[in-house]
């Protein structure tokens, strides 16, 4: 975009979480259709939304997001049986955690898009950059950036890589 097409005086960051099999593959169709969208969102692809951690959501925070989008396969479809049903769950904890310690919620989305829901992706992007860019930037968690104490593993390359590249 150049600077005489800015449109808004911020545009905000926003980290998407997504599935390979569902929601990146919806997001790829909106692509190639030439569908037109925000283009403020990074999208970080996992295997399964039941693979991202919680703390992946904090890190994107830390690291300058102003809003964390997690999509993935609709319930009952997902390719590793039940990966989103645990994800749903987690989240739903995790979002109580967030609003205890101040996140507005309204920068936190969860959504599920499937391979053939390119149009979805880009309602569910365009609806989630509007809403932030409205909000202002984030910067509850920028100071933050300190090297933290995380007590899990990361288990597989993918996931370090993920981890990494927030």
């Amino acid at each position: 975009m150049h600077s005489a097409e800015k449109k808004h005086d911020f545009e905000p960051k926003v980290v998407a979480f997504v599935c390979t099999w569902c929601t990146y593959a919806g997001a790829d169709l909106a692509g190639t259709s030439r569908m037109q969208y925000p283009p403020n969102v990074r999208v970080l692809k996992f295997p399964c939304t039941g693979r991202i951690d919680p703390v992946f959501i904090l890190r994107a925070f830390q690291k300058g997001a102003d809003g964390v989008l997690v999509s993935g396969c609709h319930p009952g479809d997902c390719h590793y049986m039940a990966g989103n049903f645990h994800a749903r769950r987690r989240f739903a904890a995790f979002r109580v955690l967030l609003g205890f310690v101040g996140v507005d919620l309204n920068r936190l989305q969860f959504s599920w898009v499937s391979a053939a829901e390119g149009g979805k992706w880009v309602e569910v992007v365009t609806e989630l950059t509007e809403r932030v860019r409205a909000m202002g930037p984030m910067r509850e968690f920028k100071e933050l950036e300190q090297e933290e104490q995380w007590s899990a593993t990361l288990t597989t390359p993918e996931l370090q890589q993920a981890y990494e590249s927030i």
